[in-house]
């Protein structure tokens, strides 16, 4: 089996291109993001106290990137190695006919998974080699990671690359190898490529699976912990369970959405069209294969933009119906505002002003465990003009030195109640309830009076005109007060837009890497599916050239078969990232209590898609150029 495993990749290495860029490039970024992690866990204990902040940055990006990588790569593998198996029927009922069983047929292509892996898996360690250091030049660039990171002489991230990825390729293998040996020996005998059947009863059990946890995972945080699902590692790694179903599941609407996409084509006067349709909706294995890398990248794309732009929306309106403000004073880098900008700022003709600080408070949960809640210090008096907080019952003028409003996960969550707090700087008291907040998306949920906050200092002031006054008179007014302080005047749009955690350019810039990594592996992926699929035509692309058709009609075929297929692909990507996106905007009005803003992110769906179009196109059109010169060079008899 060893020999026959050896002069089939030796033979029919086309067939494995795709198995192999696959395997390489999931263990070259698995070793690359391995070296970065290495290089923050390795690091002396003194560099990691100066920026924890930033190591966890890093820690936390690069876990959420592995995660989301290992799965593509593992699901890629497994659909091309599928693909690869399928496009050999012929050759596995040849063995059945000379005597191999079954289980000879599995050894066989077990045996192709590892030659192909363990040299894809070696070639991804040597770009890992390459692109560790250089991912983390980039973080630092970026301010992403601590000036001092740098990719050591660790081993065990080239361990974990190659073991992964000779496990990936096995994983396809195995998944594939069940298929090819129950192929009958009168496969040998087929003269036609329409696949008959492809959804297996392995496939629509686990696809199956997939789906229902998905759906039920989805279903279960918006009924009973709907926070949890705007969590940046929530939303990122969930829509996987479902991206994963469609996928595997896409071939019972492969056909039919095929037929749809490609309906205007093959109305047009000419043949090309009705043949790209019918050769896409006939070989549902190659159009399924090659419609995967398309769905997984337009899908992940639609699901993490656009679950992160409805968590921003609904933030950013939470924060706009919480205040009157029309211009907002804050601190920069962290710091207090200076005394002198309080005055400044209350001696401003026209203007109301409100201003509050940070501070921490904790409340003891099931007697068990402190729990730290962020929160403000504010004067009930001017908070009560411009806040509107959304309160259950109580209100904020009812908020003194003997009270605080608290959300409703308190313990103590209910008006007139008394809880045991925790100061910020360790000093335990017992307030009244004043007040009881709905839970919010994101915002403050704890406030108190500065004698519950001692050494609190201002860094936000929300400033509203009085009835009657000049704009243009306060705002020069408000410049005036903060000249030369440091301090940043806005109007309350850009002050809730700069301060979005998922506005913030670290988190922009981790969902662009996480998913930067996923396009660019999947593009490279599909690439490779297409010249497997077209190279494999050669008898199909001789028939055509034989009933009349010339070289440019062959490739417009071609063309117009890549374009079905990757619409078809994009279509089911953009399905299921609107059921990950709805999911999460449901969990957002749940929290904010009426429907939220609900963030599409067509325009990045649309140029992924565009991008998996020209690569697609690109490798057919070559790839069957290729073809095409072979089989007019050496014709054959078909």
């Amino acid at each position: 089996m060893l020999s026959i495993g050896l002069s089939t990749v030796r033979a029919r290495w086309t067939h494995f291109v795709g198995v192999f860029l696959a395997v390489a490039l999931g263990a070259g970024l698995t070793a690359s993001m391995g070296l970065a992690l290495a290089a923050t866990l390795d690091a002396p204990r003194h560099l990691k106290a100066q920026d924890p902040d930033a190591v966890f940055t890093v820690n936390a990006m690069l876990a959420t990137a592995a995660t989301v990588t290992t799965f593509t790569s593992v699901f890629i593998v497994a659909s091309t190695f599928a693909f690869a198996v399928a496009q050999r029927q012929r050759e596995f009922g040849l063995l059945r006919a000379a005597g191999a069983t079954p289980r000879q047929i599995r050894t066989v292509v077990v045996v192709e998974a590892l030659l192909v892996g363990g040299v894809a898996a070696l070639a991804g360690c040597l770009l890992g080699r390459l692109g560790g250091p250089e991912l983390v030049a980039w973080m630092v660039d970026e301010r992403l990671a601590p000036s001092w990171l740098t990719v050591g002489d660790q081993f065990w991230p080239y361990q974990l690359a190659f073991w992964s990825g000779l496990l990936v390729a096995l994983i396809g293998a195995l998944a594939a190898s069940r298929r090819a040996s129950r192929t009958s020996a009168v496969e040998v005998l087929r003269e036609s490529d329409v696949d008959r059947r492809i959804m297996t009863g392995g496939r629509w059990a686990f696809g199956g699976l997939l789906l229902a946890v998905g759906v039920v995972l989805l279903v279960q945080k918006i009924a009973a912990d709907p926070a949890d699902l705007l969590k940046r590692k929530t939303y990122t790694t969930q829509p996987l369970l479902l991206i994963g179903a469609f996928a595997l599941l896409a071939p019972v609407a492969v056909r039919p959405l095929a037929q749809l996409v490609a309906w205007l084509p093959s109305r047009l006067p000419g043949a090309v069209g009705m043949l790209a349709r019918e050769s896409a909706s006939a070989s549902l294995r190659r159009t399924a294969a090659v419609a995967a890398p398309v769905l997984v990248s337009v899908g992940l794309v639609g699901s993490l933009l656009g679950a992160s732009g409805t968590v921003g929306a609904g933030r950013a309106d939470e924060i706009r119906n919480r205040t009157t403000a029309d211009y907002v004073i804050t601190a920069s880098g962290g710091r207090a505002l200076p005394g002198k900008v309080t005055k400044a700022v209350r001696a401003v003709p026209g203007a109301r002003s409100a201003i509050s600080a940070p501070t921490t408070v904790e409340y003891l949960l099931e007697g068990v465990a402190r729990v730290p809640n962020p929160g403000r210090v504010v004067d009930p008096a001017s908070y009560a003009e411009l806040a509107r907080l959304p309160l259950v019952e109580g209100s904020v003028e009812k908020l003194d030195d003997r009270s605080i409003i608290v959300n409703e996960e308190w313990p103590a969550a209910a008006v007139g109640q008394r809880v045991d707090i925790w100061r910020k700087d360790g000093s335990k008291g017992r307030l009244t309830v004043a007040g009881v907040l709905r839970t919010g998306i994101g915002s403050d949920d704890v406030y108190v009076t500065a004698a519950n906050a001692p050494g609190a200092a201002p860094d936000r002031i929300e400033v509203r005109l009085e009835p009657g006054a000049d704009r243009a008179a306060v705002a020069a007014g408000l410049r005036e007060a903060v000249r030369g302080t440091g301090a940043t005047l806005a109007g309350t749009e850009q002050w809730i837009a700069a301060s979005l955690p998922d506005t913030k350019r670290e988190n922009r810039l981790a969902v662009t890497v996480v998913m930067g990594l996923v396009v660019l592996y999947t593009l490279i992926a599909l690439a490779a599916t297409m010249v497997m699929a077209t190279s494999d035509r050669r008898r199909d692309l001789s028939v055509l050239r034989l009933t009349g058709a010339t070289d440019g009609q062959v490739l417009r075929i071609m063309v117009v078969e890549a374009v079905t297929v990757v619409v078809t692909g994009a279509v089911l990507g953009a399905l299921v990232s609107g059921v990950n996106v709805l999911g999460v905007w449901s969990a957002v009005s749940v929290l904010a209590g009426g429907a939220a803003p609900l963030s599409v992110p067509w325009g990045a769906m649309g140029l992924a898609a565009a991008a998996c179009t020209l690569v697609a196109v690109s490798a057919a059109v070559l790839s069957a150029m290729a073809v095409v010169r072979r089989a007019a060079q050496t014709p054959q008899v078909v």
